[in-house]
């Protein structure tokens, strides 16, 4: 993530730990933390809920109800308002800073933004949306490092027309993170599970745990469609909407994660490992596990051989 210049031209370095630089908008106030030395057990908290997300540098977070983890670059959380928290800061220096960015959200904005979703996008199962009552830690997918990298220079910058610039993107942003928390929660319920019976309150479920125990077979929208009881073009919105994915793009990230899996097995051959889940085409294959490792199917597993020596 990019900070703009003109922050860094502006603030103030005050504090070595936690320096903190704030903007202010009707709906959402945007901090950016700074460290630039070691320390442990830092507090804070807000009473708002916060997106937190990683510039710089690493974190290594103390919440509530759950296990320390390491905050990273490319991550986010989202806290409930109120929540307490104690940072460790294991790497920052005055030569390479810890960065953070913590964006407020007004609760009524939120309630604004759900109820809309609740009318415009209601859920298939009867289901309502609902912003997170707990941590939810991920990994910033392309589209919500996008707005949170349009946020940071919309707050940053002079515009007579920011604050309804932002709340375009507080609702796009929301929208992603709700469909982000669904799919997580999904899988989760799925995770180490029996492929289910469909039933009416559970089909997109039972089609995320479909779709994991038949990766190694063809798996058209046609037959998911069939499976989910739902006509293909009813079946295609419904899932994007409450997955905020495409049927075939999770299907090839399923299919990329059990690929890379599999490379950690030096004897394995890529064709056998393609063919093993799913793939026809081994260009196709190798296009799209690059595109998420960053590194061939080749390359990745000589590098996994390497750190098991």
């Amino acid at each position: 993530m990019l900070l703009p210049q003109k922050f860094l031209n502006a603030r103030r370095l005050e504090n070595l730990v936690e320096n903190q630089t704030s903007y202010t908008l009707n709906n959402a106030e945007m901090h950016i933390f700074e460290t630039h030395e070691q320390a442990q057990k830092i507090a804070l908290k807000f009473n708002q809920p916060i997106l937190a997300s990683m510039i710089s540098g690493k974190k290594i977070m103390h919440l509530e109800q759950s296990k320390p983890f390491d905050f990273l670059p490319g991550e986010s959380v989202i806290l409930p308002a109120g929540t307490p928290m104690l940072i460790d800061f294991p790497e920052a220096a005055m030569h390479k800073p810890t960065r953070c960015l913590a964006l407020a959200i007004s609760i009524d904005k939120i309630r604004q933004i759900i109820v809309s979703l609740n009318e415009t996008c209601p859920r298939v199962d009867g289901q309502i949306w609902s912003f997170t009552d707990f941590n939810f830690h991920f990994t910033n997918d392309s589209a919500i490092y996008g707005v949170i990298q349009r946020l940071l220079f919309l707050f940053t910058e002079e515009h007579p027309s920011k604050d309804l610039f932002a709340d375009f993107m507080l609702k796009e942003l929301i929208v992603r993170i709700l469909q982000k928390e669904n799919l997580s929660k999904s899988l989760e319920q799925n995770k180490g599970a029996k492929e289910q019976k469909a039933d009416h309150h559970s089909r997109l479920n039972h089609i995320l745990g479909y779709i994991r125990a038949h990766l190694d077979q063809p798996l058209t929208i046609q037959q998911l469609s069939h499976e989910a009881h739902m006509s293909e073009s009813h079946f295609y919105r419904v899932f994007k909407n409450e997955m905020g994915i495409s049927p075939i793009d999770f299907v090839n990230e399923e299919r990329i994660k059990l690929a890379t899996r599999l490379l950690h097995d030096p004897d394995k051959q890529i064709k056998e490992v393609y063919m093993e889940c799913g793939f026809n085409s081994r260009s196709y294959f190798t296009r799209l596990f690059k595109r998420k490792n960053k590194a061939s199917p080749r390359e990745f597993q000589a590098k996994a051989k390497n750190k098991q020596l």
